[in-house]
């Protein structure tokens, strides 16, 4: 096969992989009914528009010209098509050349049931103050002429199960909402950065891991992970250990709930005692801050959960195909984290700088002394916005892997 006819079959996979762009989105319900999908799925590929209407709520960022708020087509951890929801924002005015540059922004923990999904919040909602916090950063990149899309992930605000700490489903769910996104508004570009935090900054290495493979018709600039989940292996021993009631007890938790729900090799009835499994329904119930706050989970000595000699083996195998630092990422990333979380432990953080530069990745690793969990967002802000438009504007990142900072130092 001659290289010019090979280059014109890869090309047109591509076309027919990819979502039309400018096609007009079906008008979708009012209320809580938007988040449920014909069945059997209408055909198209990942990225296709199931329906969309106008976006109310914290998501829907000022100044935008458009906010909406999409259902479409992505991929389900066994490979399959899932409905995912999500939402876009559009700048005012008239776009660049080659279109809006594009923020694809990965969310941190909210919980595992469908009524914590980013999109669903408004004042009165059960991580109304992050999802706040989120809106500040994302409204900053609009401010400068950045279209902003960001996934709700699979199983938030449509039916679960949410595949929470899966790399590979959350990395794509966000792919595929910047396609969605492109489906309905052609003045939005085909390049684009990924921008996460916490088990989104997770979801953001993987999605810039995949990126160029499983979407290689949009153009990825760089991506930025704050204060991004990592080394779960450590932190479950940890919690198995603590004679404590432990902050990351939910967390870990999640992490087995989800790991056992897509691998069958995983029994929960032979990690934890009977009487955490009969907890675990508790975790769908509320969000994340009422895990962490109200119930059984808020006051479990962490040990006493967990069996004398757990079966793990294949909890950690999965465990380790979802650490971000084993990837490799074609362009250069940006890893924020702040001294003072106790939620991403800055070690943890440090361990994961390490690995990705010791496989060869161009990583800048930032640290901000003091910032919190949520407030390596704050701290980072502005460090981000300037990153990023430098990798627009095609400057060299080479980063900072021969003398790196360490966020755990004294």
């Amino acid at each position: 096969m001659s290289a010019l006819r090979a280059s014109f079959l890869a090309l047109a996979a591509v076309l027919l992989a990819a979502p039309a762009l400018g096609q007009p989105a079906v008008q979708g319900p009012t209320g809580s009914a938007f988040y449920i999908a014909p069945d059997p799925l209408p055909d198209g590929a990942p990225g296709t528009v199931i329906w969309s209407r106008p976006l109310t709520g914290t998501m829907a960022l000022p100044g935008a010209a458009k906010n909406l708020l999409v259902l479409y087509r992505s991929t389900s951890p066994e490979g399959g098509s899932v409905a995912v929801s999500g939402t876009m924002a559009v700048p005012a005015g008239a776009a660049p050349a080659g279109g809006w540059p594009v923020i694809v922004w990965m969310h941190g923990t909210t919980g595992l049931g469908p009524q914590c999904a980013p999109s669903l919040d408004d004042a009165n909602g059960p991580e109304h103050g992050y999802i706040q916090e989120i809106q500040t950063l994302l409204a900053g990149f609009l401010a400068q002429g950045y279209a902003v899309v960001a996934t709700d992930y699979q199983g938030l605000g449509t039916p679960g199960p949410h595949p929470f700490l899966q790399g590979i489903p959350n990395g794509r769910n966000g792919l595929d909402m910047l396609r969605a996104a492109r489906a309905i508004e052609p003045a939005i570009g085909a390049k684009y950065a990924v921008v996460g935090h916490s088990q989104g900054g997770q979801a953001d290495l993987f999605a810039a891991s995949q990126g160029p493979f499983y979407a290689p018709e949009l153009t990825l600039v760089g991506n930025v992970a704050f204060a991004p989940g990592s080394q779960i292996a450590d932190r479950l021993a940890m919690v198995m250990k603590s004679d404590k009631v432990e902050l990351s007890l939910p967390y870990v938790l999640y992490v087995l709930v989800s790991y056992a729900g897509d691998n069958p090799d995983i029994d929960l009835s032979r990690i934890l005692t009977s009487t955490a499994v009969a907890h675990l329904p508790d975790l769908l119930v509320g969000c994340m801050s009422h895990a962490l706050t109200t119930g059984y989970w808020s006051t479990a000595i962490a040990k006493d959960q967990f069996l004398p000699n757990p079966d793990l083996a294949a909890l950690l195998k999965m465990a380790a195909q979802n650490e971000p630092g084993t990837l490799a990422i074609s362009g250069p990333t940006l890893i924020a984290q702040g001294t003072g979380d106790v939620t991403v432990l800055p070690a943890a953080t440090d361990a994961t700088v390490a690995s990705l530069c010791a496989s060869g990745n161009a990583v800048l690793y930032r640290t901000y002394k003091g910032a919190s969990h949520d407030g390596v967002m704050v701290a980072g802000a502005a460090d981000a916005r300037d990153w990023v438009k430098a990798r627009f504007a095609g400057e060299p990142e080479g980063g900072n892997c021969l003398d790196l900072p360490s966020a755990a130092a004294p």
